[in-house]
């Protein structure tokens, strides 16, 4: 079984190629990304094929601050497009194709009329549902939001029809693709894994701090404003909220607005994951409280760190950790409940420190990107024979 996969950047498409790779399946990945962001991936170059024609422009007039929403919609959806229209050009010797949503209609139907198999790689909620939640939370909060491009929407539910399956990496992600009729039958329940050789406890917490810590683009989506609510809700002398991520500049402004700002916020931006694990491992606790997440592997990596998470129902946490164990499960979009767990944290540092443990033990029990590479040729056996 050869197996080809496609995306449009890294993310946990990689990590997949390198577990096919050493099972033996892989023939190639293509990617937007340009070759010398991926020297260390570990991959056969020969088999890492790049069109970073579109990608890499649009990457980088993000990074120098040189777009605007009108021009990003324009350069993400070329980007796609054409990577799609790349791979379809190029499927040679290849029995299952694997293609990141977005960017794979072409490819998967050109897979299909060489007589292979298509899968779509999906990592959030189903599309529609997305951006529905993101228009919700937009409302609520007052900002402008133009919704998710119409073409990138309608390509992504094209991609759906005509996939032999979806892999979706959480239940959460699973109930919004049934609640937007998609039928069981055609999904597939793929958890990400965590790369633990990278992340692991290098410090304790200090005992008479309470530091919470927030991993991610600092946005509504990620659900910023409750957790904001909620730090603003606690008492502790020495309570402090760390934010690591790029921040979106609206969204600070929109909060400092409505008071929910303070001098105990720390925004550190991005930090490179070799440094992370000594943040994660001097938190007392890390949240991520999104309205939409398909699954946050930055879960995973803080338990390797011995550190709690309080996740929201809409992340994936119910999938990689017991509610009340290794950290706790609570409604997106409720501050309150929130609040109620943070504080009961700060006030109980015994159990705290309990779950510091079990987060640790629960995730070394995981095998790590081996057993979502296991999953994923189990999957793709299933749909080939």
């Amino acid at each position: 079984m050869k197996i080809t996969l496609s995306t449009i950047g890294k993310f946990h498409t990689f990590d997949l190629a390198r577990e096919l790779n050493s099972a033996g399946h892989l023939r190639a990945i293509f990617t937007g990304y340009p070759g010398f962001k991926l020297k260390d991936e570990k991959l056969p170059s020969h088999k890492v094929r790049c069109f970073p024609w579109v990608q890499t422009p649009y990457m980088a007039i993000n990074r120098w601050g040189l777009s605007n929403r009108s021009i990003n919609r324009g350069l993400e959806y070329l980007g796609k497009s054409m990577l799609d229209r790349h791979v379809a050009a190029n499927l040679d010797g290849t029995d299952v194709f694997v293609g990141l949503s977005g960017s794979s209609l072409r490819s998967g139907r050109r897979m299909h009329a060489m007589g292979g198999k298509y899968v779509c790689d999906r990592g959030s909620a189903h599309i529609r549902v997305q951006d529905r939640l993101l228009r919700e939370e937009h409302d609520r909060w007052g900002l402008p939001f133009d919704g998710i491009d119409p073409r990138v929407i309608d390509t992504e539910c094209a991609e759906y029809e005509e996939a032999d399956c979806i892999t979706v990496p959480s239940q959460f992600a699973v109930k919004s693709f049934l609640d937007a009729g998609v039928p069981f039958r055609k999904l597939r329940w793929l958890p990400y894994g965590v790369n633990l050789s990278r992340f692991e406890p290098t410090r304790m917490p200090e005992s008479d701090r309470f530091d919470i810590l927030f991993v991610g683009a600092l946005t509504l989506q990620k659900g910023i404003p409750y957790l904001l609510q909620a730090f603003k809700q606690i008492e502790h002398p020495r309570k402090r909220l760390h934010l690591v991520g790029s921040a979106d500049q609206r969204v600070i402004d929109a909060m400092k607005q409505k008071g929910l700002w303070s001098d105990r916020i720390a925004v550190h931006g991005h930090i490179p994951q070799t440094e992370l694990k000594h943040i994660m491992s001097a938190s007392h606790v890390m949240v991520l409280p999104s309205v939409q997440e398909g699954f946050g592997m930055v879960m995973a990596q803080a338990m390797a760190c011995a550190c709690p998470v309080i996740a929201s129902t809409h992340t994936g946490g119910a999938d990689l950790f017991d509610d009340g164990v290794e950290g706790y499960v609570i409604p997106a979009r409720d501050a309150d409940a929130l609040a109620r767990r943070l504080q009961f944290m700060a006030d109980q540092p015994d159990v705290r420190r309990l779950m510091s443990q079990r987060a640790l033990l629960r995730v070394r029990r995981l095998g790590g990107w081996r057993d979502y590479g296991l999953g994923a040729q189990q999957i793709y056996r299933e749909i080939w024979t």
